[in-house]
């Protein structure tokens, strides 16, 4: 695993950084929910909790594909 170290401004706080950074790495979807959670410091649980107040959908299913399986 690789560290990132950086200098934070006194009213970010480490623990929101981190929190921060998975939430925008699962957004891209370049951490699985379980990653980011782990990476925040959250379970999977709490981490889709924190999700849905940024309002970041933990499933992305294009409407596409969504009435392809609804069979409309």
């Amino acid at each position: 695993m690789s560290e990132l170290r950086i200098e934070l401004p006194p009213e970010i706080s480490v623990e929101e950084a981190r929190t921060l950074l998975a939430i925008k790495l699962f957004d891209l979807e370049r951490l699985s929910l379980g990653q980011a959670a782990r990476l925040a410091g959250y379970s999977k649980r709490g981490f889709i909790e924190i999700l849905g107040q940024y309002g970041v959908p933990v499933i992305n299913y294009p409407a596409s594909e969504l009435s392809d399986e609804a069979g409309l």
